[in-house]
């Protein structure tokens, strides 16, 4: 029998027995009442009824990551610094200026020499057919999932819940509809397509999953989260610098979670995580925020994902608006009481020293006390979403180049691969042999929206189990995670 229905049954059973024990309970309500017996047999029914809804109300799941895959796509995609830059001036559609733009990015950005364009784009001139999308999503997600449900030996049929992510591409039929095609999933699987979220879409994933496998208790054992982005629709071949970015980090990705609820039935292999937990925030309500990372038209009509300048403000006013809130949730008391008293103290000088000089709003910010988060959680996985501005995160979480190793190391070695870029930086704190039971490991999504999501999952695995151990990881980090951090190259200046 299939594990799908065994879990079906159970949860069955369960529904049952409790319907029987509330009908038991009543029918001896009815009859304490009908034969006059005393007034403390009432007792009884209803503290078996109480101890009945708090068996119910304590089983509420955990959600936990059975594990994740990981793509690396195949050597004959590997996009190389000069043969990117030849690309960009054989293919016609540059001007000399917007050639020299994004050439002083790509040669200043770091990336190493082995990240991944689709074939589509390898093309001259690049090829962005709706065709060339759908082909760059098979290639992306079926060698992907192959290698999850390998890992897992959960079998597609036993997936009750299909998320995927994917900011520019939203076909018809949906990517989720690709999926369940594809694995000839079940007829009852709660598919779900997400998309214009960007690099925080991977945590909006885990929290429609989670909402799946706790509202459907029992009935729903498995949900599969997969992230990527078409680069194939992403290419921009016009002349609007803001919109040449995208060009020269983005590069191919994919990544698969299985989740699991603590109450399904036989789950085999055990869970590698716990999730503690989630946390959005969002201020897409703010003009500024809205309009700082948006898909528009150019002057000339070609659309092209607009990164404005403001973007730098926008981030920091959003992680003023996130961390208080994830902090609330995760931060051990003794942290949140150290912290309290500095931004007390920080205040209180601050009102001394107002009267005398009239400090620049910079230098505020840059003097204002920071929670220590890594009382919290011991491994960071960050936007990997360029040099500079992974750095910027670092700084305002209060952290350095040590703690945002992951995010560097992967845009070094990967580009930017949105929601996938975190999975990535997960299995580079295991390929590294960091993680250890008991770790937690914090997942900052930042997309547009503007949007922050954090994920914090706490290992359960024993030490040495599967991709906790040094050297376990035989997947894209495995023959090269020795060369990581790598030394970054000199940069050049651009404006």
């Amino acid at each position: 029998m299939e594990m799908v229905h065994k879990g079906r049954l159970l949860a069955a059973v369960h529904s049952l027995f409790s319907v029987a024990t509330l009908l038991l309970c009543i029918l001896a309500e009815l009859c304490v009442f009908v034969l006059h017996r005393h007034a403390s047999l009432y007792l009884l029914p209803v503290c078996a009824m109480l101890l009945l809804l708090l068996r119910r109300s304590g089983r509420r799941a955990d959600i936990n990551l059975v594990d994740f895959a990981y793509l690396k796509p195949p050597r004959r995609l590997r996009v190389t610094t000069p043969a990117l830059l030849e690309h960009l001036r054989l293919i016609g559609c540059f001007d000399d200026g917007s050639v020299e733009f994004m050439s002083k990015v790509v040669e200043a950005s770091g990336m190493c020499e082995e990240t991944y364009f689709p074939p589509s784009l390898h093309r001259i001139p690049p090829s962005a057919t709706h065709a060339d999308a759908v082909h760059e999503a098979g290639a992306l997600f079926f060698p992907t999932l192959d290698e999850l449900f390998a890992k897992t030996g959960v079998p597609p049929s036993a997936v009750g819940a299909l998320v995927v992510s994917c900011s520019g591409f939203c076909p018809a039929p949906s990517l989720a509809s690709v999926i369940v095609n594809r694995y000839g999933m079940r007829g009852d699987v709660k598919a779900f397509s997400l998309s214009g979220m960007g690099c925080a879409a991977g945590v909006v994933g885990v929290d429609v999953a989670r909402g799946v496998l706790s509202a459907h208790d029992g009935a729903v054992q498995y949900a599969v989260v997969v992230s990527a982005e078409i680069v194939t629709v992403g290419w921009y071949p016009g002349k609007d610098p803001s919109k040449l970015l995208l060009n020269c980090f983005f590069r191919t990705g994919c990544s698969a979670a299985l989740l699991s609820n603590s109450n399904a039935v036989a789950v085999a292999p055990p869970s590698n995580y716990r999730l503690i937990a989630l946390t959005r925030t969002n201020l897409a309500a703010d003009d500024r925020g809205y309009a700082s990372a948006l898909r528009e038209e150019d002057d000339e009509g070609i659309t092209g994902f607009t990164i404005s300048r403001s973007l730098a403000g926008v981030v920091r006013d959003l992680l003023r608006a996130h961390l208080p809130a994830l902090g609330a949730e995760i931060l051990p008391w003794q942290e949140k009481l150290r912290y309290a008293a500095a931004l007390v103290q920080f205040h209180f000088n601050h009102r001394q020293s107002s009267s005398k000089k009239l400090p620049e709003e910079d230098d505020v910010h840059d003097a204002v006390p920071k929670p220590n988060f890594l009382t919290a959680a011991k491994h960071l996985c960050l936007p990997a979403s360029g040099m500079p501005m992974i750095r910027m995160l670092a700084e305002g979480l209060g952290v350095g180049d040590r703690e945002a190793e992951a995010a560097l190391g992967t845009f070094q070695r990967f580009g930017n691969q949105s929601a996938a870029s975190l999975w990535y930086q997960l299995a580079y704190h295991e390929a590294k042999g960091r993680v250890r039971r008991g770790d937690r490991v914090w997942q900052l999504g930042m997309g547009s929206g503007p949007k922050a999501n954090s994920a914090v999952w706490e290992r359960v695995a024993a030490d040495g189990d599967g991709a906790a151990a040094p050297g376990a990881d035989e997947g894209p980090w495995g023959d090269c995670i020795h060369r990581f951090p790598a030394r970054e190259q000199p940069r050049a200046e651009f404006d």
